[in-house]
């Protein structure tokens, strides 16, 4: 089985994820990790030289990687991976699929805390602009997002929920 968390940049998606690996023993794969370590480059990198366009096509070809080389697997996605090529039918094909929904404001607090610079959709935005870029991309990615299987709010996002969402 195979659990792919999705949901906006700051939605707790990796650690989340690595709870629930851990409870369920399975392997935990970030997407995003997984690319840089393929391409041995970040991807505030990737887009830099190469573009959104390349990056999203590599997410593609990493996604199908991951999804290859795990049967029993805890993916977080990129948070625009879900919205590209048929990328959320392919996830839905290849396991169950988990919206992360956390409010904008609480995105904004996340992230600013993390610091921007390693997200290149993000990096010099002030803390309005940030509001209103992610109000912006959500309102986009969210026809993508709740086609998952399960959709939690924040308060909802736990190993122990998830766990008992998914019958295990």
């Amino acid at each position: 089985m195979r659990i792919f968390l999705i949901g906006m940049m700051g939605s707790g998606k990796t650690t989340l994820g690595r709870q629930l690996a851990g409870r369920l023993g399975y392997t935990f794969v970030d997407l995003d990790e997984y690319l840089v370590q393929r391409e041995g480059q970040s991807i505030a990198q990737i887009f830099e030289r190469q573009g959104q366009e390349h990056f999203r096509r590599l997410e593609r070809q990493a996604l199908e990687e991951v999804v290859q080389a795990h049967e029993q697997a805890v993916i977080s996605t990129g948070g625009g991976a879900p919205c590209f090529f048929d990328n959320i039918n392919y996830i839905n094909q290849h396991g169950t699929s988990i919206y992360l929904n956390v409010p904008v404001e609480q995105l904004v607090e996340r992230l600013l805390a993390q610091g921007l610079e390693e997200r290149p959709l993000l990096a010099g935005k002030s803390p309005a602009e940030l509001n209103s870029f992610l109000a912006e991309t959500l309102t986009h990615r969210k026809q993508f997002y709740e086609r998952a299987t399960i959709a939690l709010s924040d308060a909802q996002a736990s190993a122990d929920n998830l766990l008992t969402l998914l019958n295990l």
